[in-house]
């Protein structure tokens, strides 16, 4: 089985110093830090410079419009918490999403997952009506399976006909949505409603709201602190890195990819039923309508592509997008800027954020060569 340099799992950990420096395992993690850190501070400045250049060219307020955005999704105990409640979707998906693309598993069916999850959260919350102190953790786990479930078909089809999860999860998509349709304009319709939807859940199954504060979030750090421990602290989640580096290597290495494979994949599509499950019972109505969970699943695909698949810079893109997205409405209140310039300003975060990343990568490969070839030189002077 492979394992870490110098006896395995955690050992730079215990062996922090030799000869009162850094290990070398120390120095290294930190550099890999730092390199991932870097593109990000220099991608977001020079998003924001481009935000402001494209408001003022338009002849908006660009300091004012930001400062709205920002007032209107932190400032205020309702704007935060409301800011919070959005980030809940974005934070799972972008989980889900990171956490297949860094094992090698192209997954892009969460917003089918998250539709799963959601309908079998409404669907069982009509059926069974429990104390909220066994509902809500019945319904959890009902969506959980229901996006794992769904995204399991993925992996069995690669598994057993070799068809790449690429295109099946993206096909199981349209299958989710139709399927979702279906119910919630025949056996689950609210027929007291004009549009298909369902009817509400029972109120075991509700979130509480201590003083407009989301539980759910709650929900999401529990989940974030299992997913983080399970990547980095198990056997497995190092067979996935090294899957997600390798697939070949991992093989030879004798990690059971194909076990490995389907793990991840009902991991991805657990954590995205999640997502549509909390929506249900964090949510306003409490329903299933049409159109739940407008673009937070290609979002979330969006934050783990800027946070390179990173747990933490997936939580903390999660926050920001959100913070984006909450404060919309108030920029085009204040300043009659279209809330859609935040559509276009999250493009523009991904392609910059992208971009300083591999170009960073280049500069950073070049400086390394360099070096090397440096030492090199010397070396055979000194020989000569």
């Amino acid at each position: 089985m492979l394992e870490g340099k110098r006896g395995g799992y955690g050992t730079a950990k215990r062996l922090p110093l030799i000869g009162g420096k850094l290990s070398y395992a120390v120095r290294k993690r930190i550099f890999l830090n730092i390199r991932k850190l870097l593109p990000a501070l220099l991608g977001l400045p020079a998003a924001f410079a481009a935000g402001f250049i494209i408001l003022a060219a338009q002849g908006y307020d660009a300091p004012l419009s930001f400062t709205s955005l920002f007032h209107y999704s932190v400032f205020s105990r309702f704007a935060f918490f409301g800011t919070l409640a959005r980030s809940v979707p974005l934070i799972l998906t972008g989980l889900s999403a990171a956490a297949a693309f860094s094992s090698g598993c192209v997954n892009l069916g969460q917003p089918g997952q998250l539709i799963l999850g959601a309908l079998a959260a409404a669907a069982l919350g009509l059926a069974v009506d429990l104390p909220a102190l066994l509902m809500i953790p019945l319904l959890l786990l009902a969506a959980m399976a229901a996006g794992g479930l769904w995204a399991f078909i993925a992996g069995w089809f690669r598994h057993r006909f070799a068809m790449d999860e690429f295109i099946s999860t993206l096909m199981l998509n349209f299958a989710a949505d139709y399927f979702a349709l279906y119910l919630i304009s025949g056996p689950l319709l609210d027929r007291d409603m004009f549009s298909p939807m369902t009817k509400a859940i029972h109120s075991g199954g509700f979130l509480p709201l201590p003083g407009g504060f989301p539980t759910a979030v709650a929900v999401v750090l529990l989940v974030f602190c299992l997913v983080w421990i399970f990547f980095h602290r198990t056997k497995t989640g190092y067979e996935l890195k090294i899957m997600g580096t390798s697939r070949l290597f991992a093989r030879t290495g004798g990690c059971r990819t194909d076990a490995d494979f389907l793990t991840v994949i009902i991991i991805s599509g657990a954590l995205a039923g999640l997502a549509g499950g909390l929506l249900i019972m964090g949510g306003q109505q409490h329903r299933f309508l049409k159109g739940l969970g407008a673009n937070y699943a290609w979002d979330g695909v969006m934050i783990a592509i800027v946070a390179d698949n990173g747990l933490t810079a997936v939580l903390l893109y999660g926050l920001f997008f959100a913070m984006l997205q909450t404060g919309s409405m108030g920029m085009e209140m204040e300043t009659a800027v279209p809330s859609e310039f935040v559509l276009v300003f999250q493009a523009i975060i991904v392609l910059f954020a992208a971009a300083s990343r591999k170009s960073f990568g280049v500069i950073m490969n070049w400086i390394t060569v360099r070096r090397k070839a440096g030492k090199t030189a010397r070396g055979e002077a000194h020989d000569t």
